[in-house]
């Protein structure tokens, strides 16, 4: 896998995290704990992107 393959790859995983962040937000009753680990998981993956963007 090319580099820019797999950071296409993680900006598709980062916008469904998104995606899913917000459609947990709008929910009613929604666990606050499940939302701050989708949100923990998404800076992961921004934090990656981010590493290998300057590489």
């Amino acid at each position: 896998m090319s580099m820019s393959s797999h950071l296409q790859e993680l900006q598709k995983k980062h916008q469904h995290l998104s995606d899913a962040v917000a459609a947990a937000q709008r929910a009613p009753g929604t666990d606050d704990l499940m939302i701050a680990d989708l949100k923990k998981q998404k800076l992961k993956l921004k934090e990656e992107i981010s590493r290998l963007s300057r590489v």
